[in-house]
């Protein structure tokens, strides 16, 4: 993995840790976990990308993206990467799991507070998918 993305990942992580050991809960850390899974999840597509060597020079994928359609998000992808887009088996998981991250993003940096249950399951399906991603 290249340095960049683990050391973004790295920080991700730090932040998602520090907001699970808070006393004061997760509602205190809303808007950083907003845009740190944000964050996050944009870095875990653009590493599988990279992984499988598909991602082309200078790609990136933007989060705003990721609250489209699945078919629009695969269609921006598409031109980011070398190979068609139907190739890449985890793909669709991904994109699911980047739509449920963003779709209450900008509610969640911007907006009133949210429950604890919310942002944990925010956390949880970056959790598990990065934890995928390791075997892959």
């Amino acid at each position: 993995m290249k340095e960049k993305y683990k050391e973004i990942l790295d920080e991700v992580g730090d932040e998602i840790d520090s907001s699970l050991r808070d006393s004061k809960g997760l509602v205190f850390h809303q808007r950083r976990l907003a845009f740190s899974l944000s964050l996050g999840i944009v870095t875990l597509i653009e590493v599988y990308l990279d992984s499988l060597k598909v991602l082309k020079p200078g790609a990136k994928v933007n989060h705003l993206w990721l609250k489209k359609k699945k078919e629009n998000v695969k269609e921006l992808i598409s031109k980011q990467i070398s190979c068609p887009i139907e190739n890449l088996k985890e793909i669709e998981e991904m994109l699911d799991v980047a739509y449920e991250i963003e779709r209450e993003r900008n509610e969640l940096a911007y907006g009133k507070r949210a429950s604890e249950e919310l942002l944990k399951s925010k956390i949880n399906l970056f959790l598990n998918l990065r934890n995928k991603l390791k075997d892959v």
